[in-house]
């Protein structure tokens, strides 16, 4: 150990800085075309990512402790923070990319079709309600792509409860869909859902069946809800399970209450609401977002003198109006 001279601890190095330039020259490649394993990498979860960066800088560590009995603590401490670093700065290279491939994606489209998602019985029903008395369900999907017309289908579905106008965090329903066609990799990119993780998972058809009986008879709550309720109602008839529930729309009452306020995206509004973001294109994740933004959404309304089911649902149907109109302009 002590023997050894500090030639032969030189030659270590240059051996670690030739290898350095030679992964920072196939990073390069890397980047300019991805090959299969790369790209695989990309896809990952964030979880499962950041598992295989703390696994891949325990082995380094290992390996440095190896290395120490045989050229010298300093010298295998700096082998160790050398290739540690690689690593994370590779990994940071790959979330760097995932992101661009994120905010490259298409938007989820907006529907302003509120009107045809409340059957004028049930508002009839409970329209004159306190808003604050009424049980809701807050829910999101996620969803193999944008077109349920085109056979998208849903792989994901969670939805969490507002109580007394509290969020219930702590009895949330959160399901993965087994998909009866392969997820494409831009939706993987998107939600992080693959193939290999609803392989095992409930059809369709039992899943929406114990949603159903999660919700009961809850008002539904969802940012953009008919993109949404347009995926559970394409199911109706290949299930027999019909959601019929009062809905109310986030994106519609934010334009409400904000209407100085350009962008109505979840982001944008959980920002200007002060809502912190946890799980950001994941079913529960989004869905826990939403809530709390509802919650302060309920406060908004109040202050505005609308304070019943019926008021937030008639403010709504304006607000559709007047995006219609925004749209023909």
């Amino acid at each position: 150990m002590g023997m050894l001279s500090f030639p032969l601890e030189s030659d270590i190095a240059r051996m670690i800085y030739a290898m350095v330039g030679s992964i920072s020259v196939r990073s390069k490649r890397c980047r300019a075309k991805p090959g299969p394993r790369i790209d695989g990498i990309r896809m990952m979860s964030i979880r499962r990512l950041v598992a295989l960066t703390v696994l891949a800088i325990a082995v380094a560590g290992g390996a440095g402790q190896f290395l120490g009995h045989l050229v010298g603590t300093a010298t295998s401490m700096a082998i160790f923070l050398i290739i540690a670093g690689l690593i994370w700065w590779r990994v940071d290279r790959l979330l760097v990319v995932r992101e661009r491939d994120r905010r490259s994606l298409p938007a989820r489209p907006e529907f302003y079709s509120f009107d045809t998602l409340n059957p004028p019985m049930h508002a009839e029903e409970i329209g004159g309600k306190s808003l604050k008395q009424i049980t809701f369900v807050v829910f999101d999907t996620e969803t193999t792509g944008l077109k349920p017309s085109a056979g998208d289908e849903i792989i994901s579905i969670a939805g969490v409860r507002i109580r007394d106008g509290r969020v219930i965090e702590a009895a949330p329903f959160s399901r993965l869909v087994k998909s009866g066609m392969k997820i494409p990799r831009e939706s993987i990119r998107f939600h992080g859902i693959t193939d290999e993780m609803v392989m095992g998972e409930a059809p369709i058809a039992e899943v929406l069946s114990d949603f159903r009986d999660y919700i009961g008879d809850a008002v539904l709550v969802a940012h953009n809800a008919a993109f949404d309720m347009t995926f559970l109602r394409s199911r109706q008839d290949v299930t027999g399970i019909r959601f019929d529930n009062l809905v109310l729309d986030t994106l519609l009452l934010s334009v409400f209450v904000d209407q100085d306020s350009r962008n109505h995206s979840l982001d944008a509004i959980a920002k200007r609401m002060g809502v912190s973001i946890k799980g950001r294109h994941t079913a529960l994740g989004d869905s826990i977002t939403t809530a709390h933004i509802f919650v302060r959404l309920l406060d908004l309304l109040e202050a505005r003198g609308v304070t019943t089911l019926r008021h937030a649902m008639e403010g709504s149907v304006k607000v559709e109006d007047i995006l219609a109109l925004d749209m023909e302009f």
